[in-house]
């Protein structure tokens, strides 16, 4: 095996960890927020760590560029859309978790800023 296979073949192992711990955090978190943050790792990380290690393994070029423009692809809407649904989420009354620490959404409707002190504080 050469050095390039070793790594190409290291870089689809972490994408299918990260795949797999993802998937373990969709089905063990427990509200809609939390289970997106898991989702959108699995996504980016797995999913752009398998298709690096196959532009890395590949010996015809047109793979290596489609694999390439499929990484760019997901890391530039994963995200946007893992907001999205949560902005939405949010938006239609969908609870945190009671064990939730902030609510930078509400934060934000209500109008105040990032260290801005209450009267509670």
């Amino acid at each position: 095996m050469s050095s390039h296979e070793i790594i190409g073949l290291a870089a689809i192992i972490v994408g299918i960890c990260f795949d797999l711990a993802g998937c373990i955090g969709l089905v063990r978190l427990p509200d809609i927020y939390n289970r997106l943050q898991a989702g959108t790792k699995c996504v980016t990380f797995g999913t752009c760590g398998i298709l690096i290690g196959a532009l890395i393994m590949s010996d015809r070029p047109e793979i290596a560029f489609k694999a390439l423009l499929c990484a760019i692809f997901v890391l530039g809407t994963s995200p946007v859309a893992a907001h999205a649904i949560s902005r939405g989420a949010h938006r239609s009354g969908v609870k945190l978790w009671k064990g939730s620490v902030m609510d930078k959404y509400a934060e934000d409707k209500e109008g105040r800023l990032p260290g801005d002190q209450t009267e509670a504080d």
